[in-house]
């Protein structure tokens, strides 16, 4: 199957994904793969969206000693999205891959501030857009803030790339028996507590019918087969369906 199975998407990546062996700064060689993907991706066509996290840098008060004042601790992890996003918009355009950094808040010469009449067009011209800094807000989460943007651009699916290969009915490193699903509903994600996403970016993805694919970064080639359709995570929506 060659032709994308979805027009445009909403990739997340954790800043962790992107972390040399200590787990902080950038591992550029990953970088470059995660981008390769990318390019190919909007190559057939895709128009895609990416926020990147930033806790390669900065894991908000878990790294102020739970001492920092929260909204301060989240401005700072704000800040290290928009290092991440430069960082892999520089990457893109290495390859001949166009790209645009969009913040959530002014950053002046460093990127443009989001519209979502901007990315809208960037998207449709074939541009990758990376949203950076979050929501713009504290309290809320790199995963909310993805979830938000999906919502804006009206994404057909939000991609959720993570260190683990799809939801399990409970932690699969601590229990044995833990189940993987291939596809859930929001509503047993939230009623059985599973880690997929915080509670209000599930919450967010629901309210507009949003679905997420859950699915492991270890192999950037797996976004490629997301979007071309090929099931390997675990599929989150609105309502089951029979397949």
């Amino acid at each position: 199957m060659d032709k994308p199975k979805y027009k445009r998407v909403l990739l997340k990546i954790s800043g962790e994904a992107l972390a040399g062996a200590p787990g902080r700064g950038h591992d550029f060689g990953f970088i470059h793969q995660v981008c390769d993907v990318v390019k190919a991706c909007a190559q057939l066509g895709v128009e895609i969206g990416l926020v990147v996290g930033g806790g390669n840098i900065w894991r908000g008060l878990k790294d102020g000693g739970d001492k920092m004042e929260r909204s301060r601790a989240d401005q700072m992890g704000m800040l290290a999205t928009v290092i991440n996003s430069l960082a892999v918009q520089d990457v893109l355009e290495q390859k001949g891959q166009e790209a645009r950094v969009l913040t959530s808040f002014e950053m002046g010469p460093v990127a443009q501030r989001y519209t979502y009449a901007d990315a809208d067009r960037y998207l449709k011209e074939g541009k990758v857009v990376i949203f950076a800094g979050g929501s713009g807000n504290p309290y809320f989460s790199t995963d909310t803030a993805a979830v938000l943007r999906a919502a804006e651009i009206g994404a057909d699916m939000i991609l959720l790339a993570k260190n683990i290969d799809g939801v399990y009915s409970a932690d699969p490193k601590k229990d044995p028996s833990a189940v993987k699903y291939d596809r859930i509903s929001y509503a047993q994600v939230l009623a059985d507590g599973l880690q997929v996403m915080d509670l209000p970016a599930t919450a967010l993805a629901m309210e507009n019918h949003i679905p997420v694919m859950i699915f492991a970064l270890a192999d950037p080639e797996n976004i490629l087969r997301v979007v071309k359709g090929e099931s390997i995570g675990t599929i989150v929506e609105e309502e089951m369906k029979n397949v």
